[in-house]
């Protein structure tokens, strides 16, 4: 099976996203592959802080391992907003595919300075590494920030070459949590455009960018949530990032959040006497299957057949060195 930084390389040769899921549980996971089961991609699982410590290591890396063994197509294990050197070094440690350590609210040279510790001791073991310069608007998990700072594609360059990171995740209007427009939603491609012009053809990722379906937000305030007027980024703006644009991965964490607390309330609420979890819980994951097979269709099916060709490719080897 190729390595994520072929996938990476591919992605942004041929433009397409590589979708990057967050997740909490072993419900959340199983539902994640069993929608890129469907479409027969290429699939990041991303933790962050938070969520590493909720589950713990050895139950994640349980998890992951057990997920990897019986999904057949190419999952890779992903730290999301990594605060700290400490924790971005745990994670290579544990044999993460990659880790991205998030100093977009230091100063600029601070955050060149602790990209460039990471990067140093990842590319060591093999590990890649995502920056992040800019801030997005929002809350999620332990990153916190009130208002948007675009990506200055100037910085960007020179961000690139003295970090020497493999993926740079951009500012350009996303925000993290599920308000992330008040009117209507818009990208400023005009700043992404920027930035590719100062870094042609450098993998480029997309945080932020759940579309917040409105489904799940009726569902959840008809049975007795309340997030009114919850709102994310269209999917045809990030079909657009990916086709047109360097955008090699997006990421997505509250449509999940969202997908599996409506299927519970709703069902929970219909269902007073039910005490049963796995009633509920194989509705959420058949939910987030769902939800991550139709985001994986959009953001491009030349992975697909990609995915197909690599699998055949697989099993010949697999038939010739049983053979041999």
């Amino acid at each position: 099976m190729k390595s994520l930084k072929s996938y990476i390389a591919d992605s942004v040769k041929n433009h397409y996203a590589i979708g990057a899921y967050n997740f909490v549980n072993m419900e959340m996971l199983k539902g994640i592959c069993e929608g890129a089961k469907e479409t027969l991609s290429p699939t990041i699982v991303a933790v962050s802080e938070g969520a590493f410590k909720y589950m713990g290591e050895e139950f994640l890396l349980s998890l992951f391992n057990s997920a990897k063994k019986t999904y057949n197509f190419p999952l890779f294990l992903h730290l999301d907003h990594g605060k700290s050197y400490e924790i971005c070094k745990r994670a290579v440690d544990l044999k993460f595919d990659s880790v991205m350590i998030d100093g977009s609210a230091l100063p600029f040279e601070e955050n060149v300075a602790l990209t460039k510790s990471v990067t140093d001791y990842a590319h060591k073991k093999g590990v890649l590494v995502e920056g992040e310069l800019g801030v997005l608007k929002g809350i999620e998990d332990n990153v916190s920030a009130d208002k948007n700072i675009f990506t200055d594609p100037d910085s960007a360059k020179i961000f690139v070459e003295k970090t020497n990171v493999d993926t740079l995740a951009v500012a350009i209007g996303t925000s993290h949590g599920a308000y992330k427009f008040s009117g209507n939603a818009t990208l400023r491609f005009d700043i992404l455009s920027m930035i590719e012009k100062k870094l042609p053809n450098f993998p480029l990722v997309l945080h932020g960018a759940s579309s917040v379906p409105q489904k799940y937000v009726e569902i959840i305030n008809n049975y007795g949530g309340d997030v009114a007027g919850a709102k994310g980024v269209d999917e045809n703006l990030l079909k657009t990032a990916c086709s047109e644009h360097n955008i090699c991965k997006i990421n997505t964490d509250t449509d999940l959040r969202m997908a599996y607390i409506s299927t519970l309330r709703k069902h929970l609420k219909e269902n007073p006497s039910n005490i049963d979890l796995r009633k509920f819980n194989v509705l959420a994951i058949e939910e987030i299957k769902n939800l991550v097979a139709e985001k994986n269709r959009n953001m491009n099916n030349i992975k697909r057949i990609k995915i197909k060709s690599d699998l055949k490719n697989l099993s010949k080897n697999v038939k010739k060195h049983i053979k041999d």
